[in-house]
């Protein structure tokens, strides 16, 4: 399917569109109280494009659907006045949106993520994940779905069920009724926008580095924010000035050549699913730590920084109470120390059957998803090597490839080991100019200053942007931690839609020139 390139339309022209014909006024503050208007009264008229958005499916592995939210995309941004490019790749483009005056003489790249991690709807405590649904607690403390018709009448604590509603659909309805809401006070940046639209972000975006570095003069900016991830675990607002990267690892033993009968073929025919047990038990110790050597070089914890994680009002026993956690690991002194440290994280098991489909036998392979999540001080690669080696020490033949009979008869424990290495952490200081700003507004909006967290657990596709661009880049999360991300029964807060909107006028009306 092809992607159209879209005139130019004037900012000017959408103005008009509104009924507003004043000449709109640049970079001014939207005081408390209007601010809080807006965002309530636009949070409210932007339902029908919030659920049509939401109603879209949006499998990364689907690339029908995918086009359907390009052109959603495409037809809305053109609404807005943008200038909308497709950015081709080997398979689904990113799509590039601008608006720009001469007068403005900075940029400001902004980067959303529109795709979505598959569903199991036999977990969804609905009929359709991809219908968007507004539920309340009822005091059994279940969700209970109400009609959409009711959304006028929201409090805060109601949720929007839907795949994406928080990662990330919702921060991109948040970030256009802002656009519209700064248009009602007319008021338009005093910066240039681009807009990024990722499809493929859920797929570990591995066509994204390319494109950037092919269209670099294109992307050219300033600076990049990512409106994407959940608030502090308080839900206050919240700048992130950093992220892990992503590597992946597939890890598969073998055992007999078929599964066999346990019967027949227990006590003699050595079990796969052991001996893959045994090898990632042999990788961390009791508390969590990894223990293969060198595995945590190159990183260490300074004062100033111990200073920075301390600042941040995490509650230890919340945290635990969240997750129901009798203990945790003990990679670092508290979750922000912990996750400055690369992670080796089992992410996925599978050999034989389980539940009703359960038999007895002894399985052909087993087969482990392993992902590591990079931070600047460590190499992906050497990583890598340095979890290969460990499988190797363990005595087991290494290979890429499935292995052959002659591999197999010749070696007594034989594994295929494959990976792949998304992309690599960034970190941004928090007195940059792009961090000053948006503590900047984020301040006058909500009338203190926001958390500020020196790098998320997470990962997102932006070293490619930091490298290549030579861009400063902080994330401004928006959404509920809460939320089910990846998970069924994903959810939006409404009060977090409410706020998001907030912030992001916040942010499009602060002054950047000055």
């Amino acid at each position: 399917m092809k992607v159209l390139k879209l005139p130019n339309l004037s900012f000017r022209f959408f103005l008009l569109t509104l009924g507003l014909c004043s000449i709109p006024v640049t970079g001014q503050n939207i005081s408390n109280e209007r601010i809080n208007e807006l965002a309530r009264s636009y949070a409210l008229s932007s339902n029908q494009m919030l659920f049509e958005l939401l109603s879209i499916p949006n499998d990364a592995n689907n690339a029908e659907d995918i086009y359907k939210n390009i052109e959603w995309c495409i037809k809305e941004f053109q609404k807005r006045s943008f200038k909308t490019t497709a950015i081709e790749t080997e398979t689904v483009p990113l799509l590039l949106a601008e608006r720009s005056s001469p007068e403005n003489k900075k940029t400001v790249l902004i980067y959303l993520q529109l795709d979505g991690q598959p569903v199991d709807k036999s977990k969804w405590f609905q009929e359709n994940p991809y219908t968007p649904t507004l539920k309340i607690k009822n005091q059994k403390g279940e969700w209970e779905s109400v009609p959409w018709s009711q959304f006028e009448n929201y409090e805060d604590d109601w949720r929007i069920f839907c795949r994406s509603s928080s990662d990330a659909k919702g921060p991109v309805a948040m970030f256009l009724t802002s656009l519209d809401a700064i248009a009602k006070e007319n008021i338009e940046p005093d910066f240039n926008i681009k807009v990024i639209m990722d499809f493929e972000e859920e797929l570990g975006s591995p066509r994204l580095p390319k494109a950037v570095i092919d269209n670099s003069e294109l992307l050219k900016s300033d600076m990049l924010i990512i409106f994407d991830g959940p608030r502090h675990i308080s839900n206050k607002p919240t700048l992130t000035f950093g992220a892990r990267g992503i590597a992946t690892i597939t890890l598969t033993t073998y055992g007999p050549i078929t599964d066999q009968h346990s019967g027949h073929f227990g006590n003699y025919a050595p079990n796969p699913a052991l001996g893959l047990s045994k090898i990632l038990a042999s990788m961390k110790d009791d508390d969590g730590r990894v223990i293969i050597p060198g595995f945590y070089d190159g990183v260490s914890i300074d004062p100033a920084t111990q200073k920075i994680l301390q600042s941040i009002p995490d509650d230890e026993n919340e945290i635990k109470d969240r997750l129901q956690l009798g203990s945790v690991d003990k990679v670092g002194s508290s979750y922000q120390e912990a996750i400055q440290y690369p992670s080796l994280n089992i992410r996925g098991l599978n050999s034989g059957w389980i539940d009703e489909q359960v038999r007895t036998i002894v399985p052909a392979s087993a087969r482990s998803e392993i992902d590591i999540r990079l931070v600047l001080e460590t190499d992906p690669l050497r990583l890598i090597g340095l979890v290969r080696e460990h499988i190797e020490g363990l005595g087991y033949y290494v290979t890429e490839n499935v292995p052959t009979k002659e591999e197999r008869m010749n070696n007594k424990k034989v594994a295929t080991f494959t990976y792949e290495i998304s992309y690599q952490s960034f970190r941004t200081d928090f007195d940059s100019e792009v961090g000053v700003w948006l503590k900047s507004a984020l301040k006058n909006a909500f009338g203190e200053d926001p958390i500020m967290i020196r790098m998320s657990g997470g990962s997102i596709p932006i070293s490619p942007f930091v490298k290549t661009l030579n861009i400063p880049a902080v994330t401004v999360p928006t959404v509920n931690r809460d939320n089910n991300q990846h998970s069924p029964n994903e959810n939006l807060r409404m009060g977090n839609y409410r706020e998001g909107i907030k912030t992001m006028m916040a942010i499009l009306s602060e002054p950047l020139n000055d």
